[in-house]
């Protein structure tokens, strides 16, 4: 199946806790050059905020070990305590014998080793806002609340591991898709706006098109309300079409 889906071209984590510590749940998502989604998320009955955080990026590593990967991929995550932690602490933590600064143990060591362990060099940590409307730490964190709260959530294509869990879609009342439609179309808006340029992987994780087919694009084309132009570099930046103007 891997084959046919193509390479990882997106990723994000999120950790949640109600209550902390308390009850807690992970989510993970990552996306195809064919344009499909793998998501997966799990449980664990007493915990804290960060340890869930730390756990969502271990799973998803050791799930990217497996999977063929764009040169273009990062993990997108609102956890500054996991980016600092992998990108400088930790250094300094095994020079000391996983002690701090301060010379007390570190806390979650077991699940930061895992993480050394698991790290790749080639995938970097990349920082996104919690709930600033990036579809994909939207997506899981709503994936890692529900799993933090025992609720039911629908999952797109889950991971192969048994030990992977799912949730049945049935007692979930919320539309996601168009949620998670408005929350893209919100972003379109703020990028056009903005004047921001996006890469070629950016871009396919906004439309929900295979980046195997945006890449043979070079001209103008149009997205929903959008006008998409090719930029310097292989960019691509979005111009919010003007009303009656003519799709092509």
């Amino acid at each position: 199946m891997a084959e046919e889906r193509g390479r990882v071209v997106a990723a994000a984590t999120d950790g949640a806790c109600s209550g902390n510590p308390g009850p807690g749940g992970w989510g993970a998502l990552l996306r195809f050059e064919d344009g499909s989604v793998e998501e997966f998320g799990g449980h664990d009955p007493a915990t804290t905020n960060n340890r869930m955080e730390l756990q969502a990026a271990l799973e998803l590593l050791q799930r990217l070990k497996q999977l063929p990967r764009h040169p273009d991929l990062t993990i997108r995550t609102d956890s500054k305590y996991l980016i600092d932690g992998l990108g400088s602490w930790m250094k300094g933590w095994k020079r000391k014998g996983w002690k701090t600064a301060a010379g007390k143990p570190v806390l979650n060591q077991d699940l930061w080793k895992a993480l050394d362990a698991a790290r790749l060099d080639d995938v970097p940590l990349a920082y996104v806002k919690g709930h600033s409307g990036d579809p994909d730490n939207d997506r899981v964190d709503r994936i890692a609340v529900a799993f933090s709260q025992g609720r039911s959530l629908d999952l797109g294509q889950p991971a192969v591991e048994s030990d992977v869990a799912a949730v049945d879609v049935d007692a979930d009342p919320a539309p996601q898709p168009l949620v998670q439609l408005l929350n893209r179309l919100e972003l379109a808006d703020r990028l056009a706006d903005g004047g921001f340029s996006l890469s070629l992987v950016e871009l396919a994780q906004l439309v929900e098109l295979p980046l195997k087919q945006l890449e043979q694009r070079r001209e103008s084309w149009s997205w929903r309300d959008w006008r998409v132009h090719p930029d310097k570099e292989g960019r691509w930046t979005l111009q919010r079409r003007e009303a009656g103007s003519e799709q092509s």
